[in-house]
């Protein structure tokens, strides 16, 4: 009995040590998670967020403001920096949550906008989930590219609107830029993030 508890230990160790289940292809990178103060997407936000920290990266959760953000489902975060405190030097991608609130505060967000425009100068992974592939678009780095969004009428508008081709699935890989159209996608999304850091 004692040597099968011993073994269950070691075991719970080497999976809480990230040995067990994929643990040597561990990920040595930082990512920024931009979020909504109010009404981000909570699923779109956590499922990759597990998905990239399950394997090594190391991720930051930043928004408009440093008190407590919260989804739609209503899980609560407070977010570790503020968009003004985004040093693309300091990351190796930015992914932009959807939700509804990425409409009021992150769509024409013009600082969120140089930072990204200076992630893709430097040819580092975006990546923008449900409505927020509009923020992309605003920022003017979807031209010529192909994406997906939330399949919401006005959000396709302003893809294309912006120079974007409009691609109807789950997720879309073009060059250095991911998009996802939503939250049942956020595991697929997760897993393409983390591909592009490796």
């Amino acid at each position: 009995m004692l040597n099968v508890n011993r073994i269950w230990i070691v075991i719970m160790m080497f999976t809480i040590l990230g040995c067990v289940g994929g643990g040597g292809n561990m990920v040595n990178a930082k990512v920024v998670m931009v979020i909504a103060p109010h009404d981000f997407r909570d699923e779109e936000l956590f499922v990759p967020k597990n998905i990239l920290e399950e394997n090594g990266v190391d991720v930051v959760v930043a928004s408009t403001q440093k008190k407590e953000a919260v989804g739609m489902l209503g899980a609560k975060i407070t977010p570790d920096i503020m968009i003004s405190e985004i040093d693309p030097n300091e990351f190796d991608a930015i992914v932009i949550v959807g939700g509804i609130g990425s409409r009021e505060y992150l769509w024409n967000n013009t600082e969120l906008h140089e930072i990204i425009r200076e992630f893709y100068k430097q040819n580092k992974t975006i990546a923008a989930i449900c409505i927020s592939p509009v923020v992309l678009a605003h920022a003017g780095v979807l031209d010529q590219m192909n994406a997906t969004v939330f399949p919401d009428t006005e959000c396709i508008v302003e893809i294309e609107r912006c120079g974007a081709t409009y691609v109807r699935e789950p997720v879309v890989v073009s060059d250095n830029i991911i998009t996802a159209d939503g939250p049942k996608s956020a595991e697929a999304f997760g897993r393409e993030i983390l591909k592009s850091l490796k």
